[in-house]
């Protein structure tokens, strides 16, 4: 009488195994530095080494024509006793902090609602995110013209926007600069958020529900943690913006009214192209480097974005 053997359990094959074992990138380690390779090359010459030729011309006097003479700390040593300078420091935060604070609630609520199944919602979404497509300089062209004193806008509703001369005045022209930047970049943000809105389990707003828990009360306990990690993100993208805004300034307001908002960018350019100083401005380029990186790393550090972890981590 013959009796059947079992077989051996590590010849059983579990299923799926042979999927796993096809699936590229699956029980392997993180790609090798090859891959990396053309980026950082990339990164090198495009990045790295205008950075230090930046750095070389900062500590040297040159109008652009003929070779650079050594000028030591002489073009720092202005820089700090530059009263512009500083000022147009402080404008480049005021408007890095404007921008964040009109922009990212705006861009929360609509991404939110561009994230659910309303009635017409992919037509308004996609009209909505038509000044994403148009480039800084032609959206700075267009409400120039729409704002001009003298045949735009202003000038046929005094009675709103006073002598309509928004540009003659340091808060309106400020607030021009913080309104058209947010009505061009807001859509590239609630591009995050509506991503990562739709990422959030629906579980969590199903078990709300059944807690009794209204719409606002899902939004701030929900919605609001859950998009943490893109927030900080977004924030982020905003700051280093908001420091390097230059176009915007150049074709809405010039710096004008007189240096009211001159912003270190704008300083930069125009010690550059103006006062032909390339000296002075590299030192100013170098200087908004270091503050936007500053400013990026504290970020860092108190949001706690480098301890972020993919759930890809490993893979």
């Amino acid at each position: 009488m013959t009796t059947a053997t079992a077989p051996a359990v590590d010849s059983v094959e579990k299923p799926g195994a042979r999927e796993r074992a096809k699936r590229p990138g699956t029980g392997v380690g993180r790609p090798g530095f090859a891959w990396a390779a053309p980026a950082a090359v990339f990164f090198g010459l495009f990045a790295l080494v205008p950075l230090a030729l930046v750095v070389v011309l900062s500590f040297t006097r040159w109008n652009g024509l003929g070779s650079p003479e050594f000028a030591g700390l002489e073009n720092w040593s202005k820089l700090l006793d530059d009263p512009v300078m500083v000022k147009s420091l402080w404008l480049s935060l005021l408007l890095t902090v404007l921008g964040v604070l009109v922009q990212t609630p705006i861009s929360i609520l609509l991404g939110v609602w561009a994230a659910g199944h309303q009635r017409n919602r992919a037509v308004l979404s996609a009209i909505y995110f038509v000044p994403l497509l148009l480039s800084i300089t032609a959206v700075s062209v267009l409400w120039r013209a729409v704002l001009d004193p003298n045949f735009g806008v202003p000038s046929q509703a005094k009675w709103l926007f006073g002598d309509g001369n928004l540009f003659g005045v340091q808060a309106s022209a400020l607030g021009v600069l913080v309104f058209v930047s947010t009505w061009q970049f807001t859509p590239l943000h609630t591009l995050l958020y509506q991503g990562a809105a739709r990422a959030i389990p629906q579980v969590l707003y199903q078990a709300a529900q059944i807690d009794g828990a209204g719409r606002y009360r899902q939004f701030f306990h929900i919605t609001l943690p859950q998009l943490r990690n893109t927030i900080i993100t977004s924030t982020i993208l905003m700051v280093v913006g908001g420091l390097t805004t230059f176009d915007t300034v150049l074709i809405l307001t010039q710096g004008g009214p007189g240096t009211d908002t001159t912003n270190s960018a704008y300083y930069m350019y125009q010690k550059a192209f103006k006062s032909f100083d390339f000296g002075m401005a590299s030192a100013i380029a170098l200087l908004l480097v270091l503050v936007a990186s500053l400013v990026s790393l504290v970020m860092v550090r108190l949001s706690g974005y480098d301890k972020m972890r993919s759930t890809m981590e490993g893979v």
